[in-house]
């Protein structure tokens, strides 16, 4: 067990950049600099999918530039070799296969389950790969989620409850449709199970996002018995998450099983904030980021002080946010690299904080998406415009590239 040091710092690049040659961290700071420009990428994020639709050729510039900084490869084989580089720095991996069932009906379903189980075997064969991410919008109709998750809130009573009325209240077919929904997810989760990898479900928008809440929940009450191996999405950018964690929580001591909890401040903001203006509902998403922020450490806070119940997942770029898990830690003697506390970024982004925690000695990852070109591009085209619109966050990545060739060209 490796027990908390006084500090850790995230401003050594050193440690930071390592794992990437004076050639890589030159692309890094040309492609930071680029996505600082924020008209160049809102062009960049309208016309690139447009490219790739049309049959432009285009991949071999995408392939050089973002999808290298932020995508493990095209093949399970090609994000391999990144995952291994990881593991030489005491770094794991959290595979995301960017699949998506929709166009295809239920065949299409089918298929995306069966890749999820194909990533959780190969992951199951590798040492330093714990996790991997589904999305269930990759296993079930989008329609299908909006109207249960309509239902369930015109319902009343506990979100079980409602969740319950809301399934009666679809048709016969609608039923049997949710039912191979669910033994999809059952059927990821006992292959995850088996192989000992944790299951991430990513969240969603907030209108189909209570029947994923359910559904993983129920499989935690199935597969979270003795360990941890289905995990639910918050989001704090959302107001009303803080409760739901502590429900979670609630209902895990209540059913009897350990809660899997990933953290994240959310990935939909404008997407939340306008359909509310549009359709004249009062946003869910918080009033400031400083509500945002406090929200999320408290929620770090609450789970650190239930270690017991709840395996985290700090999955945040947020410096404060991993510092104070860490100091936490060390006020209850406990050490960082428990079993049920696991911090994580993007891969592509806030190295300095991903590999000072892995020297550190915390149980660290980097969220590694991989997939064909065209299936990966929404990613990255959120990578691109989440970079170019947290301005800070663009900052601070060039800033630390800049100190760390300086650095090298002074030794």
């Amino acid at each position: 067990m490796i027990y908390p040091q006084d500090s850790i710092s995230f401003d050594n690049t050193e440690n930071a950049f390592a794992y990437k040659s004076d050639e890589e961290l030159r692309k890094a700071h040309f492609l930071f600099s680029t996505m600082g420009h924020e008209w160049l990428v809102k062009w960049g994020t309208r016309l690139t999918p447009w490219a790739i639709r049309s049959g432009l050729p285009v991949n071999g510039i995408i392939r050089k530039t973002i999808f290298t900084q932020f995508v493990g490869g095209e093949t399970l084989e090609q994000t391999a070799a990144v995952a291994k580089k990881m593991g030489n720095y005491h770094v794991q991996v959290i595979l995301d296969y960017g699949v998506e069932g929709g166009d295809d009906g239920e065949a299409g379903f089918d298929h995306a389950c069966d890749e999820f189980i194909r990533v959780i075997d190969y992951a199951a064969t590798q040492p330093n790969i714990p996790f991997m991410s589904i999305k269930v919008t990759g296993i079930a109709r989008l329609g299908l989620l909006e109207k249960l998750d309509h239902s369930v809130d015109m319902n009343a009573g506990s979100l079980m409850k409602r969740y319950n009325k809301a399934v009666e209240s679809l048709t016969a077919q609608e039923k049997e449709e949710w039912q191979r929904v669910s033994q999809r997810m059952q059927r990821i989760c006992r292959a995850a199970s088996a192989k000992n990898i944790g299951v991430l479900v990513d969240a969603e928008e907030t209108w189909i996002q209570d029947p994923v809440d359910v559904i993983t929940i129920l499989m935690m009450e199935q597969f979270n018995q003795t360990k941890v191996t289905v995990y639910n999405t918050i989001q704090l950018y959302r107001h009303d998450r803080l409760q739901f964690l502590k429900d979670s929580h609630e209902a895990a001591e209540q059913r009897n099983f350990l809660l899997g909890a990933k953290l994240v401040r959310g990935a939909y903001m404008e997407k939340e904030r306008k359909r509310a203006e549009e359709m004249g509902y009062p946003s869910p998403i918080q009033p400031s980021k400083e509500a945002t922020d406090r929200d999320y450490n408290s929620a770090v806070q609450f789970c650190i002080d239930r270690t017991d119940r709840i395996a985290l997942i700090v999955a945040s770029h947020n410096e404060y946010s991993n510092l104070l898990a860490t100091q936490l830690l060390q006020q209850k003697n406990l050490p960082l690299d428990h079993s049920h506390i696991h911090f994580s970024q993007l891969f592509g982004m806030s190295d300095n904080i991903t590999f000072n925690l892995a020297k550190a000695g915390c149980s660290v990852s980097k969220y590694l998406p991989f997939g064909p070109i065209k299936d990966v591009i929404p990613y990255l085209m959120r990578r691109a415009q989440e970079n170019s619109s947290v301005s800070g966050q663009t900052g601070r990545e060039l800033g630390l590239i800049k100190k760390e060739l300086q650095r090298r060209r002074s030794v």
